[in-house]
């Protein structure tokens, strides 16, 4: 399912959630989008279903059909929607590409997902996706390459879940490292006191989604 709201200017911004989650979790952020005069397609994919691969290839085609109006495509996501997106520039060129701003993306893969996937239930609950999202050289966030685009990434540095945080390398966000938020080629990176499930939601990252969308660059002061 795609919502998409109604065209303010010529810039569209195209939002992926993560892993196991909805377009739900970004509404807010949509909202303040649509606020400073953005369309906004706030993509809900069946993650859990597919692989990175198909997942990247059906959420985006639809998304990309609903800004086919706008001089400008932006991308906004969440943890494993950048990995989506990494994986759709790797195979496609978006016409009039703007700027990528991720959030707590696993970019060098998550030691959370090395730790437990051989758990029994963990595919289950996770699905083919997950499975890719490991540290390994053959993992899929691994094998993308670096950045050919304007990307801004955000990361976390505090953890509600202290359990997985003991699996990962210290400064995380409670799902991923900052360490491994980031990516070659990237044009800012900056790591805020906030946690991997909600700070899509927090007024400090939201200020700094915008101020990279404007401008190409968080604000660091």
């Amino acid at each position: 399912m795609i919502v998409s709201s109604k065209p303010k200017d010529k810039e569209c911004v195209i939002l992926l959630h993560g892993l196991a989650r909805s377009s739900r979790s970004l509404d807010k952020l949509s909202s303040m989008l649509e606020g400073e005069g953005y369309q906004t397609v706030n993509v809900s994919y069946p993650s859990t279903k597919h692989n990175i691969a198909q997942l990247a290839e059906d959420a985006i085609g639809d998304a990309l059909n609903q800004c086919s109006m706008c001089t400008t495509i932006h991308f906004v996501t969440h943890s494993m929607g950048g990995i989506l997106v990494r994986q759709y520039l790797n195979a496609h060129s978006v016409k009039n590409l703007g700027r990528v701003v991720m959030l707590g993306p696993p970019n060098q893969g998550s030691q959370v997902v090395d730790t437990l996937k051989n758990i029994p239930g963990f595919k289950m609950i996770n699905g083919p996706a997950g499975m890719q999202l490991g540290t390994e050289d053959m993992s899929i966030p691994n094998t993308l390459g670096p950045a050919h685009f304007e990307l801004g990434v955000i990361a976390g540095t505090r953890s509600i879940n202290l359990i997985l945080s003991t699996m990962l390398p210290k400064p995380d966000d409670g799902k991923v490292s900052v360490e491994n938020t980031k990516l070659d080629g990237m044009a800012d990176h900056i790591a805020l006191p906030v946690t991997h499930p909600f700070m899509m939601n927090n007024k400090k990252v939201i200020r700094q989604v915008l101020c990279f969308l404007k401008n190409g660059s968080f604000q660091k002061s």
